[in-house]
């Protein structure tokens, strides 16, 4: 396998590494998820000021000035306090199962969440929020504007779970000795066979032909994505 081909990016996922040198793994949220996680903080905001009309109302004109006052406090202090939190999420993005994190993997900053929050205005230009969805959808870990400048991130909060017990398969002996970073990423790959499509399984499988074993003339066919999941399973000490 070229070691070019297992640096390249085969998933959603953003390795990050920790000041103590432990590297996680973690999902970015997409455009999908963050909308909807907008529109009920959107939801969410209008009911709170739903409800200091309703108790500011009786007081006349110092009653609308402090309504305004009120306004001005939920739409920029709303974000920043709940993602300032031990759940590093607004309400939600909480119940979208996402949380605000620093690029490092670490909790949210105090300076980080002021900074990605009221980067707000330049991601709404010029209209609807339009710069920030072209940057996310632009950018590999789904960032907008304020992300980019806070150096924040949006992830997941459901634990990544990299590999699951690969397929059972005859093992296969690699066509030559295998580097322990090639051994490394058929048993990455390998581990991924229920989390990737089956065209994408293929098309990883693909890039290791030149470690798969020619198999004799006698031999039913088999894919590529099979004959490095022999490889696989040699590699784990399958050795039948």
């Amino acid at each position: 396998m070229h070691p070019a081909a297992t640096a390249q990016r085969i998933d959603t996922l953003a390795q990050v590494e920790t000041p103590e040198g432990i590297v996680l793994s973690l999902r970015p949220a997409g455009l999908v998820a963050r909308t909807m996680a907008f529109m009920l903080d959107l939801l969410f905001r209008m009911l709170i000021d739903m409800a200091l009309a309703l108790l500011l109302g009786s007081l006349g004109r110092l009653g609308g000035g402090l309504f305004l006052i009120g306004m001005f406090l939920v739409e920029w202090l709303y974000p920043i306090v709940f993602e300032l939190t031990r759940s590093g999420a607004t309400p939600g993005k909480r119940a979208l199962g996402l949380r605000v994190v620093m690029d490092t993997g670490l909790p949210v900053t105090p300076a980080a969440s002021v900074t990605r929050n009221l980067l707000r205005v330049a991601d709404f230009l010029p209209l609807g929020y339009a710069f920030g969805i072209i940057t996310l959808l632009l950018n590999r870990e789904c960032k907008r504007l304020g992300d980019l400048a806070a150096g924040t991130l949006v992830v997941y909060t459901k634990p990544v779970v990299l590999h699951d017990q690969p397929p059972e398969a005859a093992s296969l002996a690699p066509a030559r000795p295998l580097s322990q970073q090639e051994q490394a990423a058929i048993r990455s790959w390998a581990g991924r066979a229920r989390r990737l499509t089956p065209e994408r399984f293929e098309e990883l499988a693909l890039l290791a032909a030149p470690v798969l074993p020619v198999p004799p003339p006698d031999e039913p066919r088999r894919s590529p994505s099979e004959r490095l999941m022999g490889v696989a399973q040699w590699l784990m000490g399958k050795r039948t």
